[in-house]
């Protein structure tokens, strides 16, 4: 490859980034933000982020899959493998919330923005494959009850942590109240033992 297409393949990678950083900041800040406005920030014109994203949906598809890798690049770091099963749903469930708080406007701009079910099954795959890997080694530990099926529970869990974040947004439920309802939830759902 001649170096000057690896140098427009570099610099198309750095926009993307800056469009990407630019919107998060953007739309986190003021939701209904325009295309033109993260242009600004991100330092190109609009023309180049409509050639990265050709509509606001695309782009706000392509931030939920950023802060979906950083969540689950924070689960990671949680050490699932260590202690009990129980112990580390609550540090993985804990790692996901601390993420999500970093932007919840976004967070729950995301949420709206229609997608079918199996898109919604890849946005929500990192996080629910994280979520799997250690209710199977729970069960597997004995520490879990094994009559319900592990894609419920993976889903049960995913649906209770969204619960309990519209729940601390709302301001129905401190986040203290909502990740100790959570918690027990959880637990109880599973069989704790």
């Amino acid at each position: 490859m001649p170096p000057s297409a690896r140098n427009r393949r570099a610099d198309a990678r750095r926009s993307r980034e800056a469009i990407l950083d630019a919107a998060t900041r953007v739309l986190d800040a003021e939701p209904d933000a325009g295309l033109g406005a993260v242009a600004v920030a991100a330092g190109v014109t609009r023309q180049t982020v409509y050639a990265h994203f050709p509509s606001r949906e695309k782009l706000l598809l392509a931030v939920a899959e950023r802060l979906t890798d950083r969540t689950a690049a924070a689960m990671d770091a949680a050490d699932l493998d260590a202690g009990p099963a129980a112990d580390a749903l609550v540090r993985l469930l804990d790692a996901a919330a601390r993420e999500a708080e970093r932007h919840p406007v976004l967070t729950r701009r995301i949420s709206t923005v229609p997608v079918g079910p199996e898109a919604d099954r890849d946005r929500h795959a990192p996080v629910a494959d994280r979520i799997r890997q250690v209710i199977e080694r729970g069960r597997r530990d004995g520490e879990f009850d094994d009559r319900l099926p592990v894609g419920w529970l993976v889903a049960a869990t995913i649906t209770l942590a969204h619960a309990a974040s519209e729940e601390r947004q709302a301001g129905r439920m401190d986040g203290t109240s909502a990740g100790d309802a959570l918690r027990t939830s959880l637990l109880r759902l599973l069989g704790a033992s």
